[in-house]
């Protein structure tokens, strides 16, 4: 399935002249539930992913959840990711920008619900200090009381200004986790059905890049159901937002 749905993204991408990284998890170490399915498992799921890499000829990323994932994930993806519950995890984030440096990958912090734009230099900063300067960040939505996640495009604004050392890191708009419902009972809700149009208002805003959860058949998902979005629409959805970067980019 993975190598399926890197195969139709890398394409549909190619035809609008937009970049592409696949993603997979190894474990899904954040689940509602101990019984929940958690993955593959370090070994073999950084096994697929360097066989899909290079079957499919894309770069690949995966998250990483404990300081020593990091150095094994460093030697098989090409961008590391730290979850939103875990970007102010010194440890990981020193761990992961170490093992960065050493390969020359990238780092992906996702901003926490719980933080603000501003306070994402903390972690730009750790990473600096561990040596990594290739930095990305993504904005997946902020609390708004319980069980709802808003996004907030003013903050989304100000992150892409954040002022760093080392210039302003490129932000990601993570449009499926963004409609998520969370802590609703053993499985988390979601409102799938307005990740497009965040997806086409994030791109006008000016972000770098999208994160989009795709699978087959929705429903039988084995992480995120409610929010993933189904893998048939994707390429319609990049078209639309390809011509959105285009119209942004007329004149320059």
């Amino acid at each position: 399935m993975g190598m399926a749905i890197a195969e139709l993204l890398a394409n549909a991408c190619e035809e609008v002249g937009l970049p592409y990284i696949f993603k997979a998890s190894f474990d899904k170490a954040n689940r509602s539930s101990v019984n929940s399915p958690r993955g593959p498992g370090l070994s073999k799921g950084l096994e697929w992913l360097a066989k899909i890499a290079a079957d499919a000829d894309v770069p690949v990323t995966t998250d990483i959840h404990l300081p020593e994932h990091a150095e094994p994930a460093a030697m098989a993806v090409d961008l590391i990711q730290i979850p939103a519950f875990l970007c102010r995890q010194t440890d990981l984030i020193a761990a992961a920008g170490e093992a960065a440096a050493r390969h020359g990958r990238g780092v992906n912090v996702k901003k926490g619900q719980f933080l603000s734009p501003a306070e994402m230099r903390g972690p730009v900063k750790k990473l600096a200090e561990s040596g990594c300067d290739n930095v990305m960040l993504t904005d997946r939505g902020t609390f708004f009381g319980y069980h709802r996640l808003v996004n907030d495009f003013i903050g989304l604004g100000d992150m892409m200004r954040l002022d760093t050392p080392g210039g302003s890191p490129p932000v990601c708009f993570d449009c499926t986790h963004s409609t998520q419902l969370p802590g609703l009972g053993e499985q988390s809700g979601g409102r799938r059905e307005h990740s497009p149009m965040l997806a086409r208002a994030a791109v006008a805003a000016g972000v770098d890049a999208l994160f989009i959860e795709c699978h087959p058949e929705p429903s039988r998902s084995l992480s995120d159901a409610a929010t993933v979005l189904s893998l048939s629409e994707i390429p319609e959805l990049l078209a639309g937002v390809a011509r959105i970067r285009d119209a942004l980019t007329v004149g320059e």
